[in-house]
């Protein structure tokens, strides 16, 4: 028994003594987003026929937006352009055409003169149509120019009058652009038609759908929704892949974005010199309805077509979005003046959709890509770009060969003895 104890505490002094020290390098620290322009948001609200029916604590939806409006104003951060936009505000009559052009900017981006924005809101009534696509479009015009951050706030409580022009596949076109632009919707007091298709108008962008049915809710988040955009955030810069490496765009690190059809693959390109590791990343989203099983797959390979390393990843429709990622460290060159090296990533997807369920813009995809500084010994670089598992297979192959010499060793002792006894 003694024995035995003894084997066993040796076999894990063993192993802890192999697998010391084989904990992954820390990251290096991302370097600091360069300067921003200010930030631009735009409030978008209904001010259609609707907006008078008074069932927002006691009072009308127009009152309730107009005080959220007044609070919003004297709150908003200094640094904050603001803007404001209507729709329905203007043609009170019954042609659907005129309805349909209705809307117009109140108030314009740029910085807030909070006296002249309070009495342009004070000359609001209910008036027309619910042209929320057109305004969207017009809103997304408004905020154009600038590398900051870009919002727009929508305040409704209807879904859109305006059809064919679907104000989802108009987020979705928004987005398309690259431009950084989310869009946030509040409901007020919405039937279940309004919030699927205020949720749908959010998700394409990346933003929020809030259902409210008091004053308070209606103020409290659109004040949120301001003050966020006062927040420092990293701007994804707009990129299109290739369909083949050689004429992929090249990337530093950075954040982007692209879009990418159902089972469509996009190229890019990241050159790493000697002794640095890339890291990417990508993620991609299910802007629409697809089929429950799907996946992406992220693989870096040579300009030659050799695959070096791969990331995967599946899901069965329990999630928006999906994600994968890979790392490579490129080994310390005996030279004094190695050249880089060109890697090519290729980014898949496996996504499929029912029949008329739009293919274009394609999914929203985010590839984040992180060129560091590599190991600080050229020694500790992994072997073949594979990370450190080999290293650590190469550790537990040892470890169970030892165990087993020395099993085999105490085995044969306790033969022996037993024999002689």
């Amino acid at each position: 028994m003694i024995t035995r104890q003894r084997l066993a505490a040796g076999v894990c002094a063993l192993l802890a003594a192999l697998t010391a020290g084989m904990a992954f390098p820390a990251g290096a620290v991302a370097d600091e987003t360069e300067g921003q322009d200010a930030p631009k948001v735009e409030l978008v609200l209904d001010v259609s026929g609707s907006m008078r029916t008074r069932d927002m604590d006691g009072g009308s939806r127009m009152a309730a937006a107009k005080q959220a409006f007044n609070e919003v104003l004297d709150a908003t951060p200094e640094e904050v352009l603001l803007g404001i936009r209507t729709l329905g505000a203007n043609y009170p009559g019954n042609d659907r055409k005129e309805g349909c052009k209705d809307t117009a900017q109140l108030y314009p981006v740029g910085p807030l003169n909070r006296a002249e924005a309070k009495a342009a809101v004070a000359t609001l009534a209910p008036t027309g149509w619910t042209p929320i696509g057109p305004a969207l479009l017009k809103a997304a015009d408004d905020l154009e120019g600038g590398n900051g951050l870009r919002r727009i706030v929508l305040i409704t409580d209807g879904e859109d009058t305006c059809q064919p022009l679907d104000p989802c596949e108009v987020a979705r076109e928004i987005a398309a652009k690259g431009i950084g632009l989310t869009i946030d919707t509040l409901g007020l007091v919405p039937d279940a038609k309004t919030r699927d298709q205020l949720i749908c108008i959010a998700e394409a962008t990346g933003g929020t759908y809030t259902s409210v049915q008091h004053k308070e809710e209606l103020s409290d988040r659109v004040g949120q929704l301001v003050d966020r955009a006062a927040d420092p955030v990293v701007t994804p810069v707009a990129t299109e892949g290739s369909t083949d490496c050689a004429k992929a765009p090249t990337l530093k690190s950075g954040l982007y974005t692209d879009r990418e059809e159902f089972g469509q693959q996009r190229w890019y390109r990241v050159d790493v010199d000697p002794g640095q590791e890339l890291r990417a990343s990508v993620s991609v989203a299910a802007d629409r309805a697809v089929a429950p099983d799907y996946g992406v797959l992220v693989r870096a390979v040579t300009v030659h077509g050799r695959e070096i390393v791969r990331g995967e990843a599946a899901g069965n429709g329990r999630t928006d979005v999906i994600s994968s990622g890979l790392r490579y460290p490129k080994p310390e060159s005996d030279g004094e003046s190695a050249p880089a090296e060109t890697v090519c990533l290729q980014i898949t997807n496996s996504f499929s959709a029912a029949a008329g369920v739009k293919t274009t813009p394609g999914l929203p995809l985010e590839l984040t890509v992180d060129v560091v500084d590599g190991p600080g010994k050229s020694s500790d670089v992994a072997s073949f770009g594979l990370g450190r598992g080999w290293w650590l297979l190469g550790a537990l192959v040892l470890t169970g060969f030892l165990a087993g010499l020395l099993w085999g060793w105490v085995s044969r002792w306790r033969v022996a003895v037993w024999r002689t006894n």
